[in-house]
């Protein structure tokens, strides 16, 4: 027997906006200038990639090869240099093995039961770096995980968008 998961709406990208910054950012503007990081996150042109549904089987292992995540530069004239992506569990899931979907743009650098992170040396206007991992869900009621995203503009600056992402699962904050 299959149990369908959904999750958060179709095929989405995240911002920091989305995910709460802006209500920071539309805060500040009402009280005054906008912070400069709120405002930087809500400009951020790297979106992060996830499932919105998916199916569990009677061993609560995510079918399909598990649970898929990346990052998706939608600028349209900016590459980014060492950008990163890194999932860390928060709530009931283990991860298994760790695939690079987007070859040969990325590669895993960090993988353990509890964290996935993968890497891209460049993220080319338009470009994605993915991967899937082999999920085990301990509870498919409440799960959660957390994104922090790291990288340069092309000239080696630090880049303007939040590191903390925010979260993806089930559990209300």
């Amino acid at each position: 027997m299959r149990t369908t998961v959904a999750v958060l709406g179709a095929t989405a990208a995240l911002t920091a906006a989305q995910l709460g910054l802006a209500g920071a950012a539309s805060a500040a503007s009402a009280a005054g200038p906008e912070t400069q990081a709120a405002q930087a996150a809500a400009n951020c042109p790297i979106k992060i990639t996830y499932l919105t549904k998916f199916y569990v089987d009677n061993n609560n292992w995510v079918t399909n090869g598990g649970l898929r995540f990346g990052l998706k530069n939608s600028s349209k004239n900016v590459t980014f240099k060492d950008v990163s992506l890194k999932v860390t569990n928060t709530k009931s899931l283990r991860f298994g093995k760790a695939t690079v979907t987007t070859r040969p743009i990325g590669r895993i650098t960090q993988k353990t039961n509890q964290i996935v992170k993968i890497a891209a040396k460049t993220l080319k206007p338009g470009k994605s770096a993915a991967f899937k991992v082999s999920t085990h869900m301990l509870r498919t009621d409440q799960y959660e995980v957390k994104f922090e995203v790291y990288g340069k503009t092309t000239n080696g600056k630090r880049w303007g968008c939040a590191v903390d992402q925010g979260t993806w699962g089930t559990v209300k904050h």
